[in-house]
């Protein structure tokens, strides 16, 4: 059976944690800053994490994560 060819586009924005979980970065944090106010960008800052039916999805576009 041929190896599965990892989605390099899911690669670059999605990264599995130690317990299985899928992180990924917030919206709403690439531009037009001047807008948001100091906490909203902090809190932006946090990772977020995948999460239901679009877990499933993300684990095929990531085979050997």
């Amino acid at each position: 059976m041929p190896k599965l060819k990892t989605k390099k586009g899911a690669k670059k924005r999605f990264q599995i944690t130690k317990t299985g979980k899928i992180k990924r970065k917030r919206a709403y944090k690439s531009h037009i800053l001047t807008k948001k106010n100091a906490k909203k960008i902090r809190q932006l800052r946090k990772p977020a994490y995948v999460s239901g039916g679009e877990k499933k999805i993300i684990r095929k576009m990531l085979p050997y994560g």
